[in-house]
């Protein structure tokens, strides 16, 4: 195909190889053009311009300050692939075969266009289409496609012993099949597990009851097509707001793009709207949204929105997710700092004081249900990336989550404190502010001791395993950016961190390396919120380049797409091709305007006072204003000319305005003055690599005293963990366990020959003693419900009224080390959604050893069986009497359902 001709050879020009895929016609207009404009920034990927930004054949173009014209059209529907991987799913859970194997059909036409269907599959069972293909045959549009699969073995099973046993040993009992599924790479299929409940179009049905089932899908539909619309212009009245206006006509553009958006993200009751699809307010969404741009801008619609994510018991709300929500997330605590963020911004002391409470108190519930005292960080999952195998090995459970310990989330709970604090003092509570200091004090020097990474400098992602936990070293954006906010990092570590952490040509990826055989959401994928709390991490530290770079990987897709999307492909910078987008996504938008806001003219809270801390990159210098922006009783209208991140002079109302600063108590309209040195910092580097993959993560099986597993591609080398720890290196496929050192959790890493790692595989347990068993219904009347599966004689129903609180006696042989954890079910919702995770507090004589985690396991599926979270307790030779209590910090995000089955406590000695 042709690409689009741009007037004056613009492509020529630089040089430029078009894609082959389809684009918009250019778009014409009366205003004359510069026959030659040099990049402003420029990249193998696309160039940044003054007015416009170019991307291979795509061009976006400010037509004013109220005006964006775009020629781009996705390219995801052109030359699809047709090997479609598949594999089909039981009550939505990943379950046929091992990760990484999958079927295959080869959709291109039959010889004398026969229909294009696979023979039925037996579930379990691998299926290769043999349908030779060229190499260069792609998916033509509405390729149908009959999937069939034979589901007879598994109906036989149910019908013979009432469960189905998967290729993982697990049970699925026949009183707990829903429904069976199709999963896969092309739309319309999906490898999101979690949410094939929800997609009805591929659960496969057996309409004449012979036990084959079957779905026919449309493939590559055009009326799927990715677009956005080919022009903006300024429809909405936003003379209210800040006003912008500097000698850049598309960051103008964009900015007041990003105005409009957020007023349109205001829903008719004055909350916030999370996107054009993500109706309602969400924790995380509106708080990160307030800290970069709307507690400035609508801080009445900030305060509505936070109020909106408080309980009725006065707690903060953690969002649907994971497992049935709190504690398995625990990023809500951000409402702190965004709550912090707003009282700054207005002085409004009637709101301090009717946040302050709230904040406290989730803290203490969040010491109590997921504070590690071992390791002084605090479990759950990453902040705002919450789909499981988007950013986590398949192998973890909602309950390994919770045990995980992220590098985020810890500094969001870094942050929390720091403000708690920061309020008790402003409040006249001194023993809470010294409390929350301590706090996060203690978190803050955990998180530089066990995440951060000297050889790479940059912290890793977060601790995981069960009785044990080891680093994962993948980078991960959102909090090695937070860690430099907050001054967890601080000095040169901080410096370290923006020049060495990984970004690809379109932007900072969330994790990296990626994950593979995982569809971009997170995984491989650039999230401009993120980008823009990168780019305020690059201008604290100085980093003109990171900082430079930031700032285009936000206003090229803005201006590409005409809105502040919720994410892109990190490998191709397409908003198609992601699991789920969104149009003015609202911490998008408010990312953009915090370009303006916290890092060109530098707005920054410090106490009770507003300071100026500009940072103009040289490749954006010139003359900038922003008018009209409110800070407390004042209005400040401020000029700015020079570049640089230091101010040669600064004045209000003509006269030299010290420190920078503007004190709370100013009222009144006043005019700023800035001039920056126009001096260049101190030259810093940028990490910019490919996009690339670890390898994919070892399935580790036991055969005696072996360690084996399938090869795993790409791998040269092998490390072997045990207890968390190297142990040892192979480049073979087995490993001889050697117990001389006593028993332990063994894992395998494989690594690639640039050094990448894979996740570490699922913990095996080795050697040592199998462990004592304590039968609940022993100690407790017995339930009466006819679930399956359990041990014993029966087991015994925990909810908000029935057996709040159980007394467990247990006797050890010797002492030691040993892991508590229950044998429990929870079949109130699914395991990626809902908010009933079932919560208790295990206690010996009033001690607190640790708060048990029971997740949802599946939607009625009261037969699935897991354990809970481990709890490691130190305990001497003899018997011990534990209680398992429901206590008030154990409240979950439901109120009402607080429940599970439990069957046993599991007792073992680990050292």
């Amino acid at each position: 195909m042709k690409p689009t001709q741009f007037a004056n050879g613009y492509l020529l020009i630089l040089g430029l190889l078009p894609a082959c895929q389809t684009t918009r016609p250019a778009v014409t207009t009366a205003a004359t053009t510069p026959a030659v404009q040099t990049p402003i920034w420029q990249s193998d990927a696309y160039s940044i311009y003054r007015d416009r930004v170019v991307q291979g054949p795509h061009e976006a173009r400010a037509l004013s300050a109220t005006e964006l014209v775009s020629n781009y059209v996705s390219p995801a529907n052109d030359r699809q692939n047709p090997r479609i991987e598949f594999k089909f799913s039981i009550n939505g859970k990943d379950n046929e075969m091992a990760p990484g194997l999958n079927h295959l059909l080869v959709a291109v036409p039959r010889p004398g266009g026969g229909p294009i269907e696979t023979p039925p599959i037996v579930f379990g069972q691998r299926y290769a289409d043999a349908t030779p293909a060229p190499a260069d045959a792609y998916l033509a549009p509405n390729t149908p496609a009959r999937i069939r699969l034979d589901l007879r073995p598994v109906l036989a099973a149910f019908k013979k012993q009432g469960f189905y046993t998967t290729f993982k040993g697990e049970k699925i009992y026949q009183q707990d099949f829903k429904h069976v599924s199709v999963a896969g790479s092309t739309a319309p299929l999906s490898w999101d597990f979690d949410n094939l409940t929800n997609m009805p179009a591929l659960q496969m049905q057996d309409p004449d009851g012979d036990g084959i089932y079957e779905a026919t899908l449309t493939l590559n539909q055009p009326t799927a097509a990715k677009t956005t619309a080919a022009s903006w212009k300024k429809s909405i009245n936003t003379d209210d707001f800040p006003q912008y206006a500097s000698d850049y006509p598309l960051a103008d553009a964009l900015y007041n793009l990003a105005l409009e958006e957020a007023r349109r993200a205001v829903e008719p009751d004055s909350t916030f709207r999370t996107g054009k699809e993500w109706a309602g307010v969400w924790t995380r969404d509106v708080s990160y949204s307030i800290i970069l741009a709307q507690a400035s801008l609508q801080p009445k619609v900030a305060m509505n929105s936070l109020l909106r994510k408080v309980s009725p018991n006065g707690r903060i709300i953690q969002d649907t997710g994971t497992g049935g929500a709190y504690p398995c997330s625990t990023d809500r605590v951000i409402w702190a700092t965004a709550a912090w963020e707003v009282y700054q911004a207005t002085g409004d002391e009637a709101w301090l004081r009717r946040g302050y409470p709230i904040i406290r108190q989730s803290l203490a519930d969040d010491v109590q249900n997921a504070y590690d005292p071992a390791t002084g960080l605090v479990r759950g999952e990453s902040s705002f990336l919450d789909w499981r195998e988007q950013t986590y090995p398949r192998w973890m459970q909602p309950v390994d989550i919770y045990q995980s310990e992220n590098l985020g989330t810890n500094a969001v709970h870094y942050q929390a404190n720091v403000v708690l604090a920061r309020m008790a003092a402003r409040l006249g509570d001194p023993g809470t502010a010294a409390q929350h200091q301590r706090q996060a004090a203690g978190i803050k020097a955990a998180i530089n001791e066990h995440l951060w990474q000297a050889d790479k400098g940059y912290y890793g992602q977060f601790l995981y395993g069960r009785t044990a936990l080891t680093l994962s070293p993948k980078a991960e954006a959102l909090g090695e950016a937070l860690c430099v906010l907050f001054g967890v990092a601080e000095g040169e570590r901080a410096q370290q961190v923006v020049s060495k952490a990984p970004t690809v040509p379109f932007g900072v990826p969330c994790i990296y390396p990626q994950i593979p055989g995982i569809p971009p959401y997170h995984n491989d994928a650039v999230w401009p919120f993120v980008q823009s709390f990168w780019g305020l991490a690059a201008a604290q530290v100085g980093n003109e380049a990171s900082l430079t770079e930031s700032m285009a990987a936000i206003y090229r897709p803005a201006a590409l797409f005409l809105t502040n999307k919720e994410n892109f492909v990190a490998r191709t910078g397409d908003y198609a091709g992601t699991q789920i987008n969104s149009s003015n996504m609202l911490w998008s938008l408010s990312g953009s305007l915090s370009l303006v806001y916290k890092v060109l003219f530098g707005l920054r809270y410090e106490d009770e006072r507003l300071v100026f801390r500009p940072f103009v990159p040289q490749a954006f210098q010139g003359a900038r204003r922003l008018t009209g922006f409110k800070y407390r009783k004042a209005v400040l209208d401020v000029e700015m000319t020079g570049f640089g991140n230091v101010i040669k002079s600064i004045t209000l109302d003509g006269q030299p305005l010290a420190d920078a600063a503007v004190p709370a108590s100013l009222s009144g309209r006043h005019a700023v003055k800035i001039v920056l040195s126009s001096e260049a910092p101190a030259a810093q580097p940028v990490n910019r690599v490919a996009d690339a993959v670890s390898p994919e993560t070892p399935a580790v099986q036991l055969a005696g005293y072996y360690l084996r597993w399938p090869a795993v591609a790409n791998a040269v080398n092998h490390r072997i963990l045990k207890n968390g720890q190297a142990l040892a290196t192979t480049t073979e496929t087995t490993w001889q366990v050697d117990l001389a050192t006593g028993p332990g959790e063994f894992q395998v890493v494989a690594i690639d020959d640039a050094g990448r790692e894979s996740f570490a595989s699922e913990p095996i347990p080795v050697g040592g003693a199998t462990g004592a068993e304590v039968q609940l219904e022993t100690l407790a009347q017995k339930a009466t419900q006819p679930y399956k599966g359990y041990s014993g004689k029966g087991f015994v129903e925990i909810s908000t009224t029935k057996n709040t609180t159980l007394t467990i006696p247990i006797t050890v042989p010797e002492s030691g080390v040993y892991a508590l954890d229950f044998r429990y079910a929870n079949g109130n919702g699914p395991i990626n959604t809902n908010n009933q995770c079932a919560i208790r507090t295990l206690r010996r004589r009033g001690e607190l050893l640790g708060a048990v985690v029971l997740p949802q396991r599946g939607v009625q599926e009261w037969s699935n069986w897991g354990f809970s979270n481990p709890i490691r307790v130190r305990l001497e030779k003899g018997t011990h009497a534990l209680t398992l209590t429901y206590e008030p910090a154990n409240q979950n995000m439901n109120g009402a359902v607080n429940q599970a089955m439990l069957d046993y406590l599991r007792v073992r000695r680990v050292e």
